[in-house]
């Protein structure tokens, strides 16, 4: 690949890689939700077998980004058709060569079914794919991510192509302003707003960061981007660092990530080489680099000055704002940190116009979101929707529904920081103004479904006991309130609870949200708040009554053994761990509550629904 010097040649090179790509592809999921399933194996498999059946040279293999439905599991994609097929394993690879790529004939099984049996073989006509949208998740199953040809021949560095072509930085940033885009990564504040700030501060010396510091749980946006389409990150900046003037930028990535960090180190060395990254880009004069930081795992050092102290080789703690970043941030200077969907918004944006992505979602949020949208339900996987899509259609069309055919709960967005929303907000739409009038945000997007068989209590305990680890301890409010708040929760859970507990943890989270240091701190009251205000029937059972509704708080349980179903198979006695069952063979058995440490082993062993329990 030749060195770009100029937006002519590599316009010319683009022009050459897309006049030779004509074979049709077989594109492998090899996103976070593929690869433990075994999807190098998959590839492996067709790699052989296309060898096998003379196909070398005639069909391309590529390993692709994610492909969306984690639940499906290993994911194909055969273009140009678009046919998805799902739950790939090695040996089912013959087949796929003989009967499609060799006889051009879908195979039913491997594809999505409905319901009432109708089989969708094309990307186009599968409910998960339909009412998405997708921007920043448009060329993942279109690209091997380890290939800057494949993004060059998808339209990639286009938007810097036409920045370095005469815009000038003013220009740029009174696009990224027009076009309405917010940060992505969970606090909201206006992209462009955020880069003329940082562009007006004097001094020579300022940094674009790029935050992929991904801490939810059940969150892999970011992860899959970085996986799946570094080069969209890349580009993104060096458009930032052009716009606020900046020579050097970082992305700051879990070490919990070593994939993404790969795949980013080897995309920058990429463009390294062929002159995007480095002096004079493209002959503009404009030079700009980007190097990984990598960090070690704090869910903290998500907040921006905690992110900062960490790349400094302090501790990640946040420090007071202001000043903010984008006026004093990294080493001093004039900082601006975006995440990682954020930056990979930015081509598409200089690419179609501002006005394009500010007609898209609503009127103060404007664009897409990308979600993991996982939990209980059926299509459980990444999705990117215009701002706007109700929380039903997320959960019941791209969702496909609750799993099992339960009843909805609740649907936790924002990350353990968020609040549980109830099924009476089912329409409500999925934007930041929306999000925050019903007690939860939209944080990084993250997004847990919960069903019927989900204690609300003893989510809000699980997300508090995340939040108080990870609770860096720097301020009080929040290194003593989620210690407090942790432990009503707990011993609600074990029937300890009193009536008092209640308004005392709304006064107690109050406390939090107005002094707390951080939005870790200021927001970490969501889930309490949230599940009180909603399901505070749930609260009182459990306090009151000393019942657990949802039959999950292992304390409140009681298990026993129904007579008139009993077999007296003694299966249940021989994995007691606290020989606690006991009985003749072929008569019922009998639980000692007293020795019994409510385990539900007895339950999962029964083969005769006899082991009942109850609160």
């Amino acid at each position: 690949m030749p060195k770009f010097e100029s937006i002519k040649q590599l316009e010319k090179y683009r022009g050459k890689l897309l006049s030779s790509r004509k074979p049709p592809q077989v594109l492998v999921c090899g996103g976070p939700g593929c690869l433990p399933m075994g999807s190098e194996e998959v590839a492996a498999a067709f790699k052989s077998q296309m060898k096998k059946r003379g196909l070398k040279g005639k069909v391309v293999l590529k390993e692709s980004g994610c492909q969306g439905m984690c639940a499906k599991a290993v994911k194909l994609m055969l273009r140009p058709q678009e046919i998805t097929y799902q739950h790939i394993t090695a040996e089912d690879v013959p087949l796929i060569v003989e009967e499609t790529l060799m006889n051009g004939r879908i195979v039913d099984k491997f594809c999505y079914q409905e319901p009432d049996g109708a089989i969708k073989a094309h990307k186009s006509k599968v409910p998960f794919y339909q009412g998405q949208l997708p921007i920043v998740l448009s060329r993942m199953d279109l690209i091997d991510p380890g290939s800057l040809d494949d993004y060059l021949a998808a339209g990639g560095y286009q938007a810097v192509q036409k920045v370095f072509g005469g815009m000038k930085p003013d220009e740029v940033i009174d696009a990224m302003e027009r076009s309405g885009l917010r940060g992505r990564g969970g606090g909201g504040f206006p992209t462009g707003r955020k880069w003329r700030l940082c562009r007006e501060v004097p001094g020579e010396v300022k940094y674009i960061i790029c935050n992929g510091d991904e801490g939810d749980p059940g969150a892999f946006m970011d992860r899959a981007v970085m996986e799946g389409d570094p080069h969209a990150v890349l580009e993104g900046m060096i458009i930032g660092g052009f716009a606020i003037g900046a020579n050097q930028g970082f992305i700051y990535v879990r070490h919990e990530y070593p994939l993404a960090v790969k795949r980013l180190n080897q995309a920058i060395e990429q463009v390294r080489k062929v002159g995007l990254l480095g002096a004079n880009i493209l002959g503009s004069g404009f030079g700009f680099d980007i190097k990984i930081s990598k960090g070690a795992g704090a869910f903290v050092c998500g907040e921006e000055t905690a992110l900062i102290a960490s790349m400094e080789g302090q501790i990640g703690e946040p420090h007071p704002r202001p000043p903010y970043p984008a006026v004093e941030g990294l080493w001093g200077k004039p900082t601006v940190i975006n995440n990682v969907e954020t930056w990979a918004n930015v081509a598409a944006i200089m690419n179609n116009g501002p006005e394009w992505y500010a007609g898209i979602g609503t009127e103060n949020s404007k664009g897409t979101k990308v979600f993991s949208l996982v939990g209980a339900v059926n299509n459980t996987g990444l999705v990117e929707v215009p701002m706007g899509t109700t929380l039903k259609q997320m959960v019941f069309e791209l969702g496909g529904g609750i799993r099992g055919g339960g009843e909805f709960k609740a649907v936790q967005t924002g990350g353990p920081s968020g609040g549980c929303i109830p099924k009476q907000f089912l329409d409500l739409p999925v934007d930041y103004d929306s999000l925050q009038s019903v007690g939860s945000i939209m944080g990084s997007g993250g997004m847990i479904v919960m069903d019927e068989h989900s204690c609300m209590v003893d989510v809000a305990r699980y997300f508090m006991s995340f939040l108080h680890d990870e609770s860096c301890g720097k301020c009080t409010p929040c290194r003593e309130g989620t210690g407090q708040l942790l432990e009503i929760l707990t011993a609600i859970t074990k029937g300890e609870g009193r009536p008092e507990h209640l308004p005392l943890m709304e006064e107690l989270c109050a406390t939090m949200r107005d002094a707390s240091l951080c939005g870790l701190g200021q927001s970490a009251v969501n889930p309490v708040l949230s599940t009180i205000k909603y399901f505070r029937k749930e609260y009182e059972a459990h306090i009151n009554q000393k019942k657990c509704p949802a039959l999950v708080c292992r304390a409140l349980l009681k298990y026993t053994v129904d007579p008139e179903t009993c077999t007296g198979c003694l299966a249940c006695v021989r994995e007691c761990p606290a020989n606690a069952i006991h009985g003749e063979a072929a008569e019922p058995q009998d639980i000692d509550q007293e020795l019994c440490v409510k385990c539900g082993m007895c339950q999962a062993v029964c083969k005769f629904d006899a082991v009942k329990v109850e609160s």
